[in-house]
């Protein structure tokens, strides 16, 4: 990094009202794959493909493009905001910015913990293909202790500094993007046995009612491989030339991470040795089934490999997201433990503090599932939600703040078309976050139909009390 940049990102920071103590790092290319890895297509795709297929069938792909269009107008948005508050944090100190500290307070809390359910989603997700690469039934309680021990990795990973991070989150973009391709490749030229018409074909899914409801049931799996691009701006301070270099990393994210996992799912969809088995839920595990068939067994557990590096970098990049949140929270006063949190590592530069919480909490939910597998499942599934929401109020807050006379004037901004983009973000949002709360299981005990509601609630109110009785937002102005 050149002396002028650095001094650039300096005076930009100094201008409102910060002065950073991280280092910048971060180039470009490992800014973009702390996102890429976040939004992870192998993660994505490979977790949520039974459930799609289950809800949707073969067109579930469109969801794809959709989502994928929609999410994209929420990432030139931030890209917008990030572009003039290049601020570790993200999502709080943006919506601090644009309306103020009540606001970015709840945006953080709900925000907070999505990414801590998250982490302990994609540990709890990942334990099983660890199981299959050994060709070991751990069971319930052997998946938690892997979930467990993946996080432990993870933190400790972080804790090493912004250096090791940006390196590993370069390597897991790597493998994960070859790995992608080289099997998405292999499944299309040589184990391809369903021809691309069953992209459009419904199945037994669109006999004698409207298919509408199962293609926006299976969209949920869709929302759930579309974020991570924000985690570009949640180490905006650690990065040279924030201010043009994230928005860019941001939009990228989005490009890259969407086209893989949609060609991931298109492999996988023309492979798939049985469609309607696939969709009766008769085979329980397609992704499985079409990997093993096309590969064998021992091509099946070097793509398993792959899935794991995946797995580890994805949850390298969500900690260092969260904690990343926790000191931005910590440096305003704005969380219980503040002082705490908002101290950075001497050799790191890392907030040590904040990224053991993030181990910790994640293992505490991720622990749960030892006595109440529901109830694990439950709190867990509040992931995708959280995080759409959060999304969502940063979206409403831009909106708002142009109404009040904010023009934006970063590197990037989309000129007269941001307000536009930013309506069709914001009802893009509202109408994507409706689709996955909805209940869709009503033979399901009510806390699995209504998990998301429930849990959303649960961090919403809670936020809200804490909000009234501790007044965090009275803290930041006596700093």
């Amino acid at each position: 990094m050149n002396q002028k940049s650095m001094d650039q990102d300096s005076a930009q920071l100094e201008a409102l009202g910060l002065k950073s103590e991280f280092e910048r790092s971060m180039s470009f290319w490992e800014n973009f794959s702390l996102g890429f890895t976040y939004l992870s297509p192998v993660v994505g795709v490979y977790s949520v493909f039974a459930l799609a297929i289950q809800a949707g069938g073969p067109p579930m792909i469109w969801n794809y493009l959709l989502v994928g269009f929609g999410q994209f107008l929420v990432c030139l948005v931030f890209g917008e905001i990030v572009s003039q508050y290049p601020i570790s944090g993200g999502i709080y100190p943006w919506a601090l910015r644009l309306v103020g500290e009540r606001w970015a307070w709840m945006s953080a809390w709900v925000y907070a913990w999505a990414l801590f359910t998250t982490v302990a989603a994609v540990a709890v997700g990942g334990a099983p293909f660890l199981s299959q690469l050994f060709g070991v039934e751990f069971g319930n309680t052997g998946f938690i202790w892997i979930a467990i021990v993946m996080i432990l990795i993870s933190t400790i990973l972080n804790l090493s500094g912004t250096r090791l991070l940006a390196q590993v989150a370069f390597f897991g973009f790597l493998c994960e993007l070859i790995g992608a391709v080289v099997v998405g490749g292999y499944l299309l030229i040589f184990a391809k046995v369903n021809s691309i018409s069953i992209l459009w074909n419904t199945f037994s899914l669109g006999e004698g009612t409207s298919y509408f409801p199962a293609f926006l049931a299976s969209s949920v799996a869709a929302m759930f491989c579309y974020y991570g691009f924000e985690a570009c701006g949640d180490v905006a301070e650690e990065t040279p030339n924030a201010s043009s270099a994230i928005p860019k990393s941001m939009r990228m994210t989005v490009y890259i991470g969407g086209g893989a996992a949609t060609f991931v799912c298109l492999a996988l969809l023309l492979a798939l040795p049985n469609v309607d088995k696939a969709i009766s839920g008769e085979d329980s595990d397609p992704v499985t089934t079409t990997l093993v068939s096309a590969m064998g067994i021992v091509g099946y557990r070097m793509v398993i490999v792959v899935v794991m590096v995946s797995f580890l970098s994805c949850l390298l990049s969500l900690q260092a997201a969260a904690s990343r949140l926790l000191f931005s929270f910590a440096r305003d006063g704005m969380i219980f433990g503040s002082k705490y949190l908002n101290h950075l590592s001497k050799s790191g530069k890392v907030p040590v503090n904040a990224l053991i919480i993030t181990g910790l909490i994640p293992i505490g939910i991720a622990s749960i599932g030892h006595w109440l597998q529901d109830a694990v499942t439950t709190i867990i599934s509040f992931a995708s939600a959280g995080i759409y929401i959060a999304f969502q109020m940063v979206i409403l807050a831009a909106l708002y703040a142009r109404y009040h006379g904010w023009i934006p004037k970063g590197s990037f901004t989309l000129g007269k078309l941001g307000v536009w983009i930013n309506s069709i973000a914001l009802f893009y949002g509202i109408t994507a976050v409706a689709n996955m709360v909805w209940p869709r299981t009503p033979e399901e005990p009510w806390y699995i139909n209504y998990g998301m509601i429930f849990t959303t609630l649960v961090v919403i109110s809670s936020g809200i009390l804490y909000l009234l009785v501790a007044k965090p937002h009275l803290q930041r102005k006596k700093n």
